[in-house]
């Protein structure tokens, strides 16, 4: 038997609770994986306190990460005793995730953890980390080199800004940062950043259709008039990679950023993202991310602890990243 953290809702009502399964009880796959760690993202949060409709079948086990070893495959891309890593494909939404000892999962879904990086350090990186790869690789597919000026990564302090940061700083690029805590300039400085601003800069309405050009590209996990008062004050042929939604769904902009600096908007996603694109994003992430600056981001919890981080998170309390040690608490 193994333990999972399974959320249900029966005629409305929500439940969360600790639970001990067999593999009977696993959903169908061509993979079996024993589950190392995981991680807490936002998403999880969510899913975890019922805070948002991310579930999408009940019951579930939530957690959109894991790391682990395969444990049988009948898969043709994976091989008993192989070091997998699996982000999105609606693990944890609509599919059995992470918070679990065990998983059964698509062969389709996996991708090999990188030589350079143990499970746990994969799971450090996780779905936040990759996603701030996804958004360098668009900002460099639209040709925002370091050379290009300063680039802005807003809502810094958390798990995807964090990893963007150090990125971007190790790539050469200047990177500004934007918080909503400036009591975490100093860890924004170890991971890079050489300015901090308060986002509150950028958080207020403004109706203004350009501003000054102040960044060559941003990664935005914010939106609302966070991201319309980033794509007013970006350079001309400048890049936004565009991959949250902490402030709200809404875009309230004009075209003008658009049609008269030539400004892209690049939205990113990290759910469906073919194989082939994931492998290019683990394969920078293991050469270009410091090991020591990502172990500086990470603290790691058991099993039990999820629910209270996934409060915490939602409350804006995490930083950086929160790995699960699914084998301890």
């Amino acid at each position: 038997m193994f333990r999972a953290l399974m959320v249900d809702k029966v005629d409305g009502e929500f439940s969360s609770e600790f639970r001990d399964l067999t593999d009977d009880d696993l959903p169908e796959g061509d993979v079996l994986v024993d589950v190392e760690y995981s991680t807490v993202n936002f998403k999880d949060g969510l899913a975890v306190m019922d805070a948002s409709p991310i579930v999408t079948s009940w019951p579930m086990v939530p957690g959109i990460d894991l790391a682990g070893t395969v444990a049988g495959s009948t898969s043709p891309l994976v091989d008993v005793g192989e070091r997998i890593v699996i982000n999105g494909w609606g693990l944890g939404e609509g599919h059995w995730g992470g918070y679990s000892q065990r998983a059964r999962v698509s062969g389709d879904w996996t991708v090999p953890v990188p030589a350079g990086f143990t499970t746990a350090q994969a799971m450090a990186v996780g779905t936040a980390g990759y996603t701030a790869m996804l958004c360098v690789l668009a900002l460099e597919d639209h040709d925002v080199v370091p050379g290009s000026g300063p680039v802005l990564v807003t809502g810094a302090s958390g798990g995807v800004g964090s990893i963007a940061v150090a990125l971007l700083a190790a790539l050469g690029y200047e990177v500004h940062a934007s918080t909503g805590r400036l009591e975490e300039t100093g860890y924004l400085a170890t991971l890079g950043a050489t300015t901090v601003i308060d986002r509150a800069e950028l958080s207020e309405e403004s109706g203004r259709p350009l501003a000054r050009a102040r960044w060559a590209g941003a990664v935005d996990v914010v939106g609302s008039h966070t991201l319309a008062n980033v794509l007013a004050a970006v350079s001309p042929e400048g890049c936004v990679a565009a991959c949250g939604l902490a402030q709200g769904m809404d875009l309230n902009t004009t075209v003008a950023p658009f049609i008269l600096r030539g400004v892209t908007l690049r939205g990113v996603h990290s759910v469906m993202v073919p194989r082939p694109r994931r492998m290019t994003a683990w394969e920078r992430l293991e050469s270009d991310l410091d090991t020591d600056l990502l172990a500086s981001m990470t603290e790691t919890i058991g099993l039990g602890d999820v629910p209270a981080a996934a409060a915490d998170i939602l409350e804006g309390k995490v930083r950086g990243r929160m790995v699960v040690d699914v084998n301890a608490g």
